[in-house]
Protein backbone atom coordinates (compact mmCIF):
# COMPACT_ATOMS: atom_id res chain seq x y z
CA UNK A 1 0.00 0.00 0.00
CA UNK A 2 1.33 3.42 -0.93
CA UNK A 3 1.23 5.86 1.94
CA UNK A 4 1.52 9.50 0.95
CA UNK A 5 2.39 12.54 3.03
CA UNK A 6 1.54 16.03 1.79
CA UNK A 7 2.77 19.40 3.01
CA UNK A 8 1.22 22.73 2.05
CA UNK A 9 3.52 25.63 1.13
CA UNK A 10 2.81 29.20 0.02
CA UNK A 11 6.23 30.05 -1.37
CA UNK A 12 9.36 28.40 -2.70
CA UNK A 13 11.65 28.26 0.30
CA UNK A 14 14.48 25.89 -0.62
CA UNK A 15 15.86 25.71 2.94
CA UNK A 16 12.47 24.73 4.34
CA UNK A 17 11.88 22.09 1.66
CA UNK A 18 15.37 20.59 2.06
CA UNK A 19 14.57 19.84 5.73
CA UNK A 20 11.68 17.59 4.70
CA UNK A 21 11.87 13.93 3.85
CA UNK A 22 12.04 13.48 0.09
CA UNK A 23 8.94 11.28 0.30
CA UNK A 24 6.76 14.24 1.30
CA UNK A 25 4.83 15.73 -1.62
CA UNK A 26 4.22 19.47 -1.75
CA UNK A 27 1.03 21.38 -2.48
CA UNK A 28 1.68 24.96 -3.51
CA UNK A 29 -1.23 27.17 -2.52
CA UNK A 30 -0.99 30.90 -2.35
CA UNK A 31 -4.27 32.73 -2.50
CA UNK A 32 -2.89 36.01 -1.10
CA UNK A 33 -0.54 37.17 -3.82
CA UNK A 34 -0.12 36.95 -7.56
CA UNK A 35 1.95 33.95 -8.62
CA UNK A 36 5.48 34.69 -9.74
CA UNK A 37 6.24 32.62 -12.84
CA UNK A 38 9.97 32.55 -12.07
CA UNK A 39 9.31 31.21 -8.58
CA UNK A 40 6.91 28.56 -9.93
CA UNK A 41 9.41 27.40 -12.55
CA UNK A 42 12.16 27.16 -9.91
CA UNK A 43 9.88 25.22 -7.55
CA UNK A 44 8.86 22.67 -10.20
CA UNK A 45 12.41 22.24 -11.49
CA UNK A 46 13.77 21.81 -7.97
CA UNK A 47 11.10 19.21 -7.12
CA UNK A 48 11.63 17.30 -10.37
CA UNK A 49 15.39 17.18 -9.74
CA UNK A 50 14.76 15.88 -6.20
CA UNK A 51 12.08 13.43 -7.44
CA UNK A 52 9.50 15.09 -5.21
CA UNK A 53 5.90 15.50 -6.37
CA UNK A 54 4.48 19.01 -6.36
CA UNK A 55 0.89 20.07 -6.94
CA UNK A 56 -0.63 23.46 -7.73
CA UNK A 57 -3.72 24.57 -5.88
CA UNK A 58 -6.89 25.75 -7.58
CA UNK A 59 -5.48 26.80 -10.96
CA UNK A 60 -5.54 24.14 -13.66
CA UNK A 61 -3.98 26.33 -16.36
CA UNK A 62 -1.00 27.20 -14.16
CA UNK A 63 -0.58 23.58 -13.04
CA UNK A 64 -0.33 22.44 -16.66
CA UNK A 65 1.66 25.45 -17.90
CA UNK A 66 4.39 25.08 -15.27
CA UNK A 67 4.43 21.27 -15.46
CA UNK A 68 3.28 20.47 -11.92
CA UNK A 69 2.55 16.82 -11.12
CA UNK A 70 -1.08 17.67 -10.65
CA UNK A 71 -3.80 19.90 -9.31
CA UNK A 72 -5.20 20.28 -5.80
CA UNK A 73 -8.83 21.44 -5.75
CA UNK A 74 -9.90 22.97 -2.41
CA UNK A 75 -13.32 22.20 -0.97
CA UNK A 76 -14.72 25.64 -1.86
CA UNK A 77 -14.16 25.02 -5.60
CA UNK A 78 -17.33 23.39 -6.95
CA UNK A 79 -16.46 23.75 -10.67
CA UNK A 80 -16.92 20.46 -12.52
CA UNK A 81 -14.66 21.20 -15.51
CA UNK A 82 -11.67 19.13 -14.36
CA UNK A 83 -12.55 15.55 -15.26
CA UNK A 84 -11.45 15.57 -18.91
CA UNK A 85 -7.79 16.57 -18.58
CA UNK A 86 -5.60 14.99 -21.23
CA UNK A 87 -2.10 15.01 -19.75
CA UNK A 88 -0.08 11.94 -18.85
CA UNK A 89 0.69 11.35 -15.18
CA UNK A 90 -1.35 14.38 -14.10
CA UNK A 91 -3.10 13.74 -10.81
CA UNK A 92 -6.07 15.62 -9.39
CA UNK A 93 -6.39 15.88 -5.62
CA UNK A 94 -9.27 17.51 -3.79
CA UNK A 95 -10.53 18.21 -0.29
CA UNK A 96 -13.95 17.67 1.22
CA UNK A 97 -15.64 18.33 4.55
CA UNK A 98 -18.85 16.35 4.02
CA UNK A 99 -20.67 13.89 1.72
CA UNK A 100 -21.83 16.59 -0.72
CA UNK A 101 -18.29 17.89 -1.24
CA UNK A 102 -17.00 14.31 -1.44
CA UNK A 103 -19.34 13.56 -4.35
CA UNK A 104 -18.34 16.84 -6.06
CA UNK A 105 -14.67 15.86 -5.79
CA UNK A 106 -15.47 12.52 -7.44
CA UNK A 107 -17.20 14.34 -10.31
CA UNK A 108 -14.17 16.64 -10.62
CA UNK A 109 -12.03 13.57 -11.31
CA UNK A 110 -10.03 13.52 -8.07
CA UNK A 111 -8.01 10.36 -7.53
CA UNK A 112 -7.35 11.21 -3.87
CA UNK A 113 -9.65 13.12 -1.55
CA UNK A 114 -8.46 14.94 1.54
CA UNK A 115 -11.00 14.63 4.36
CA UNK A 116 -10.76 17.71 6.50
CA UNK A 117 -10.56 18.62 9.29
CA UNK A 118 -10.13 15.23 10.89
CA UNK A 119 -9.19 16.35 14.37
CA UNK A 120 -9.68 19.44 16.49
CA UNK A 121 -7.37 22.29 15.56
CA UNK A 122 -7.08 26.04 16.03
CA UNK A 123 -8.62 26.91 12.65
CA UNK A 124 -11.90 24.97 12.80
CA UNK A 125 -14.37 24.41 15.62
CA UNK A 126 -16.05 21.46 13.87
CA UNK A 127 -14.12 18.37 12.86
CA UNK A 128 -14.91 14.90 11.52
CA UNK A 129 -13.00 12.61 13.90
CA UNK A 130 -12.53 8.91 13.21
CA UNK A 131 -16.14 7.70 12.99
CA UNK A 132 -17.35 10.34 10.50
CA UNK A 133 -14.16 9.97 8.46
CA UNK A 134 -14.72 6.22 8.20
CA UNK A 135 -18.36 6.74 7.20
CA UNK A 136 -17.23 9.07 4.40
CA UNK A 137 -14.47 6.67 3.41
CA UNK A 138 -16.89 3.80 2.75
CA UNK A 139 -18.89 6.04 0.41
CA UNK A 140 -16.07 6.41 -2.11
CA UNK A 141 -13.60 4.25 -4.01
CA UNK A 142 -11.05 7.07 -4.06
CA UNK A 143 -7.92 7.17 -1.96
CA UNK A 144 -8.44 9.03 1.32
CA UNK A 145 -5.94 11.46 2.79
CA UNK A 146 -6.48 12.82 6.31
CA UNK A 147 -5.97 16.56 6.83
CA UNK A 148 -6.38 18.85 9.80
CA UNK A 149 -5.26 18.45 13.37
CA UNK A 150 -2.66 15.81 12.51
CA UNK A 151 0.11 15.69 15.09
CA UNK A 152 2.06 13.13 17.07
CA UNK A 153 -0.88 12.49 19.45
CA UNK A 154 -3.54 12.13 16.75
CA UNK A 155 -1.38 10.11 14.36
CA UNK A 156 -2.14 6.89 16.22
CA UNK A 157 -5.89 7.60 16.08
CA UNK A 158 -5.50 8.21 12.35
CA UNK A 159 -4.64 4.54 11.92
CA UNK A 160 -8.27 3.66 12.70
CA UNK A 161 -9.25 5.26 9.37
CA UNK A 162 -6.73 3.22 7.37
CA UNK A 163 -5.95 6.25 5.19
CA UNK A 164 -3.82 6.29 2.07
CA UNK A 165 -1.94 9.23 3.55
CA UNK A 166 -1.95 12.32 5.69
CA UNK A 167 -1.48 16.01 5.06
CA UNK A 168 -0.35 18.63 7.52
CA UNK A 169 1.07 22.09 7.70
CA UNK A 170 2.17 23.16 11.15
CA UNK A 171 3.10 19.71 12.45
CA UNK A 172 5.37 18.90 9.50
CA UNK A 173 6.86 22.39 9.56
CA UNK A 174 7.60 22.09 13.27
CA UNK A 175 8.94 18.51 13.16
CA UNK A 176 10.59 18.56 9.75
CA UNK A 177 12.27 15.38 8.59
CA UNK A 178 11.98 13.62 11.96
CA UNK A 179 8.42 12.46 11.41
CA UNK A 180 8.12 8.76 10.78
CA UNK A 181 4.63 8.51 9.38
CA UNK A 182 4.05 5.29 7.82
CA UNK A 183 2.58 3.27 6.59
CA UNK A 184 1.89 3.36 10.33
Amino acid sequence: MNFNVYYFIDEFNKKEIEKLSSKISLIYRNYDKKNDSTELKKLVLYCKNKRRKVYFSNNLKAAIKYNFNGLYIPSFNKNLNFGNIVKDNFEILGSAHNIIELKIKEKQGCSSIFLSPIFKNNKKKKYLDVIKANLLKILTNNKIILLGGINFKTLKRSKMCSPNGIAAISWIKKNGPSINTGPF
